[in-house]
């Protein structure tokens, strides 16, 4: 299996678990060379998600409240901590091989931040000197895209999360990232543009990423990734 090339399946919105369960599979056939790198870009249904350094004040409502107002609740072994996912935030989870993650962060941050700049948004940068909990993509002091990794056996999941013309109201319930105050905004709120960018940042993301990476883009259906990861067993 070419170990050169990033295999990349767009998804449609897809349940936060389905596509967690999704992504074990892949990483198993990865680890297993069944398959070269791949990222999965996707949308999801409103969720939290709350990563291995997560503490009680993050969701300061109360789980059932949440619940209520229709967002999940999710404990995922990623790094990072509490932050939100929903429809119109592009997601992408590249599962690829690394040998250092401080430098596939860094990779996973300048794929993004070129996209950006591409879709109008050159300020956009990643904010290294400030530490673990500043990791992602920043506009000025606000935040635009979140990424929160799980490596096991040099092999990641998990990935980055990019808020293009989601609600932003739901990261104002919650303490996301851990960042008490912390502003959050988006693609369209950054433009002023209409909420029609998503397929062409999907396209942008794909390729600065896959060329961050060192990796030769690759578009796959989920059909052919289902049969090539079908007969690979996930490590219980």
């Amino acid at each position: 299996m070419k170990t050169d090339e990033l295999w990349v399946c767009q998804l449609p919105v897809t349940e936060y678990r389905e596509a967690l369960a999704f992504q074990e599979r892949i990483r198993a056939a990865r680890q297993a060379g069944a398959v070269p790198d791949v990222m999965l870009l996707l949308e999801h249904w409103p969720v939290y998600t709350r990563g291995r350094r997560s503490g009680p004040g993050e969701l300061p409502m109360g789980e059932a409240w949440y619940r209520a107002q229709g967002i999940d609740i999710v404990a995922v072994d990623r790094g990072g901590k509490v932050t939100y996912h929903g429809p119109g935030q592009l997601v992408g989870y590249p599962i690829v091989a690394i040998d250092d993650v401080v430098q596939y962060i860094r990779a996973l941050e300048r794929g993004i931040v070129a996209a950006l700049a591409l879709e109008g948004i050159p300020a956009a940068r990643a904010r290294p000197d400030d530490g673990p909990d500043y990791t992602g993509v920043w506009v000025q002091e606000r935040k635009i895209a979140s990424i929160g990794v799980h490596v096991q056996h040099a092999v990641t999941t998990h990935g980055f999360a990019i808020n293009v013309e989601n609600d932003l109201q739901p990261f104002s319930w919650v303490v996301p990232c851990g960042l008490d105050g912390v502003r959050m905004t988006s693609l369209i709120a950054e433009t002023g543009r209409a909420p029609t960018v998503m397929p062409c940042l999907r396209r942008r993301v794909a390729y600065q990423i896959a060329c961050a990476l060192g990796r030769r883009q690759r578009l796959t259906s989920r059909a052919r990734l289902e049969a090539a990861v079908g007969t690979v067993l996930t490590p219980a």
